[in-house]
């Protein structure tokens, strides 16, 4: 059985102060759910009081994004060794950064690779645009970020590997995927190409979770497909009634 994960992905959102009063409304509850695993990703310059707020707990904290290399004369960037001292899991390849920052398929592999080397539990996003959707080369895109994405990971790591579903065309649209067709995507392509690249043995030991305008009136419905491991949460995630009922949507 694979423990179901939700992950909420604050992006460039929220000050240490608004952090620290979200963090005390989620607590309370969010500590009383062992059946799901709960990952919080806030900016950069949270992580270390969140991490404190969190310690003890089964919250676990996670980064948005770092760097391959482990230091360096890189302005502006977070290393892996950085990020380990407090966090467990670390986004890598959002759309967001790929649209906006031009991010590659080989990028995210190098970061992959370093934050296995670090200790990280990589979260690998993956999905098509709206142009690539229309055009019905979904299966073409998303299995070549993830064959490029993990080419030269060890076996031994993929187990440990998150992968997150997101079509670029639900994120932060308000218009999500079907949860049917989440799940086509999900077990047929995304845990398909992983079997061919390892076997179906880990294919069926990586947790694939979907995100894409995952609210708390849908999220009861990705998770009723057993492909669908969880959710990566975006805006959802930055109010503390909506995340919390994700996360139990999550526990069943």
């Amino acid at each position: 059985m694979r423990q179901p994960l939700v992950a909420g992905n604050w992006k460039m959102y929220k000050t240490v102060a608004e952090a620290r009063i979200l963090i005390a409304e989620l607590l309370p509850i969010l500590s009383t759910i062992q059946e799901v695993d709960i990952v919080l990703c806030p900016p950069y310059t949270s992580i270390l009081s969140i991490a404190a707020l969190l310690e003890g707990t089964n919250i676990h904290t996670g980064a948005q994004n770092m760097h391959w290399e482990p230091s360096g004369a890189y302005t502006g960037e977070i290393a892996a060794p950085m990020l380990a001292e407090f966090c467990k899991y670390v986004i890598l390849g959002h759309s967001e950064r790929r649209g906006y920052f031009g991010e590659t398929d080989a990028n995210v592999n190098r970061k992959i690779k370093a934050a296995f080397e670090y200790g990280l539990l990589p979260i690998l996003c993956v999905g098509e645009t709206l142009a690539e959707n229309e055009a019905g080369i979904t299966e073409q895109v998303v299995v070549r970020q993830v064959k490029a994405g993990l080419e030269g990971v060890d076996p031994q790591s993929i187990s440990s590997i998150v992968v997150a579903y997101e079509p670029v065309w639900a994120i932060g649209t308000g218009r999500a995927a079907t949860a049917e067709g989440a799940n086509t995507v999900i077990g047929g392509i995304i845990r398909g190409t992983l079997a061919e690249m390892y076997s179906e043995e880990l294919a069926q030991m990586v947790r694939i979770l979907y995100g894409g305008s995952v609210k708390a009136n849908n999220a009861g419905e990705f998770f009723q497909y057993a492909d669908i491991d969880g959710a990566l949460v975006g805006g959802a995630s930055l109010k503390a009634t909506e995340f919390i009922s994700i996360v139990k949507a999550a526990a069943g």
